[in-house]
């Protein structure tokens, strides 16, 4: 979660704010996939490790797929050279590439980078400071609510919570996390390969580009190991379900436009879909191979309407430390942030960063569980947490991601 924090995304001309429009980002990553040694945490400059890479070329893919020459081209009119970059040139953040970069999404697979000791020492993103006068739109606005302390999932979580875990990733800063969430895919029942997550967990907003080395572990330490007991962990310990890496990703315009570090601007936005592939190939889908998934729901019903919503997440700033689930539930109150933006959910919670993009269950029209929303906000001190209603521009984006993959 951010404390009243936004999050990324990239440059692409400032879109209506109204409108359903969506930054498709461009596919280079398909089935790319690179070997090498693990990585320390966060400044792996600083650890003094570097990576090793296989000397096959191409580089075989999950299941021994090869990268395709003409698919190594294109990584290439980007500026990317796929030698370089899985050698360790993806540490590179200097700005103006970044920037350029953030046109194009673009993630190979680097195989084993996220080892047991690399997920367990990313850290949340950075803690933005709140504007003061954040839903001063009285009115609107309901009532600061009382804080609801979170409460530990009950382990294993694949029995409690399937369809939630972690996304990894990498900023300039380091090794980063988030929360996320297993969602249905209306063009492939029973067989999704899409998760939910914020905007601000893959693209770093309108001073910014995309996060590089996105993951997805559903059930991240499904036991709910300490962190001690995590040091000697195997990575099935880790990840029993695997490393799902992104190899598509959107998020709204309004999020790349808008998102900032303060104040909590492009919040109502701060949404993305992600369509994974696994590190190593199995035949199965991720719906398939964690057995559930969320349908989400889009225009849910007002807040009035709302008896109930359930937020899940990884807190990873103190007093928590990003190894285990938590759970809020709470009635949901209004945030408004100004009077062009849609006006947000907000609940009682103190779950803190690291439990951004986490996602927010209620009752869906059908009496069914749906996802309604993710954690998108939070004050510095904690207390409640705030995220987007999902509407056509949520609803945009899910649809492309769906649609890109519907032939496959």
């Amino acid at each position: 979660m951010r404390p009243i924090r936004p999050a990324s995304a990239a440059p692409s001309g400032r879109s209506s704010r109204r409108g359903p429009r969506v930054l498709a980002a461009t596919g280079l990553c398909a089935v790319l996939a690179v070997t090498a040694a693990a990585c320390g945490p966060g400044g792996d400059e600083a650890s003094g490790e570097k990576p090793t890479v296989a000397a096959s070329d191409p580089a075989p893919g999950p299941g021994g797929l090869k990268i395709p020459d003409q698919l190594k081209e294109k990584l290439k009119e980007h500026g990317i050279d796929l030698d370089k970059w899985k050698g360790g040139a993806w540490k590179n953040w200097k700005k103006d590439d970044w920037l350029r970069e953030a046109e194009d999404f673009m993630n190979p697979i680097i195989e084993d980078l996220w080892d047991p000791d690399r997920m367990r020492r990313a850290e949340q993103p950075d803690q933005p400071v709140a504007d003061p006068d954040l839903g001063s739109d009285q009115g609107v606005t309901d009532p600061t609510p009382a804080p609801v302390r979170a409460r530990a999932v009950g382990t294993p979580y694949h029995q409690s919570v399937a369809e939630a875990g972690k996304v990894f990733f990498d900023g300039p800063a380091g090794s980063m996390v988030c929360s996320a969430t297993v969602v249905k895919d209306p063009a492939h029942p029973g067989k999704s390969n899409m998760v939910w997550t914020a905007g601000h967990c893959v693209h770093a907003g309108k001073k910014g580009g995309w996060y590089r080395n996105i993951a997805f572990v559903p059930s991240y330490n499904d036991a709910g190991r300490s962190a001690q007991e995590l040091k000697d962990a195997s990575r099935d310990q880790v990840a029993p379900y695997g490393v799902w890496w992104s190899d598509w990703a959107q998020t709204s315009d309004q999020w790349i436009a808008e998102g900032g570090p303060t104040g909590g601007a492009g919040a109502p936005y701060d949404f993305a879909v992600l369509h994974v592939t696994p590190e190593e190939a199995t035949g199965k889908s991720l719906e398939e191979t964690v057995g559930a998934a969320l349908p989400v729901e889009f225009q849910a019903p007002s807040v009035p309407k709302i008896a109930k919503i359930t937020a899940t997440g990884y807190p990873a700033a103190a007093p928590f430390d990003g190894q285990r689930a938590f759970q809020c539930a709470d009635r949901p109150g209004r945030l408004s942030l100004n009077e062009q933006d849609p006006v947000m959910y907000r609940i009682g919670c103190t779950m803190t960063g690291g439990s951004s993009g986490g996602g927010w269950v209620a009752t869906g029209r059908d009496g069914e569980p749906a996802l309604v929303s993710n954690t998108s906000i939070g004050p510095v001190t904690a207390g409640w947490l705030a995220g987007p209603r999902l509407g056509p521009e949520a609803k945009a984006i899910f649809r492309a991601t769906s649609g890109k993959f519907a032939g496959q």
